[in-house]
């Protein structure tokens, strides 16, 4: 019966079908071992997601601050974190480069097969605070086998607004 009446599933992403922490933690790690760094990789990354993303958000939603794409937030909070770090010397290819981890986070494990299995029956998509592009590469890094990519880029707004699982069920004619 569900069968019949359900006919796409929407996914969060981070967090849920890739491991963000442990992705920026290993490429912050590979960074400080090619710039002789000893940093603490796992806090960087916390603050990096608490501070940079979900603060910036939070003062997004509640019209502190204007709409913007959550890269730009990414890289306004890293820019912060690289000082409070005592990280110098990085050129800005580096920086661009680490910034854009968020486009190659690796999936869970069992992420791609259970995708997978779920695409043979239903209309499967991302519905992602991430960036358009963001998705779309992390897509193609990661394997994810979506059929289209929903983000709230979309919309101009974020999660959880009512505007961004209305918009996805629209575009996908629901």
């Amino acid at each position: 019966m569900l069968g019949q009446t359900v006919k796409a599933l929407i996914f969060d992403v981070f967090g849920t079908v890739v491991d963000w922490r442990g992705s920026v933690i290993r490429e912050g790690e590979a960074l400080g071992r090619s710039k002789g760094l000893t940093i603490d990789w796992a806090r960087f990354a916390d603050e990096w997601r608490i501070e940079g993303y979900t603060q910036a958000i939070a003062r997004i939603r509640s019209g502190e601050q204007p709409w913007e794409r959550v890269d730009v937030l990414h890289r306004r909070k890293l820019d912060e974190l690289l000082v409070r770090h005592g990280i110098i010397g990085l050129s800005e290819e580096e920086i661009g480069h680490f910034n854009r981890v968020w486009h190659r986070l690796n999936p869970w494990p069992d992420a791609v097969p259970g995708l997978t299995r779920l695409r043979a029956r239903y209309t499967i998509s991302p519905l992602s605070n991430g960036d358009f592009a963001l998705l779309t590469e992390m897509a193609r890094h990661a394997g994810l086998p979506w059929h289209c990519i929903l983000s709230s880029e979309l919309f101009q707004c974020f999660k959880p607004d009512p505007r961004t699982y209305l918009g996805a069920a629209r575009l996908l004619d629901l």
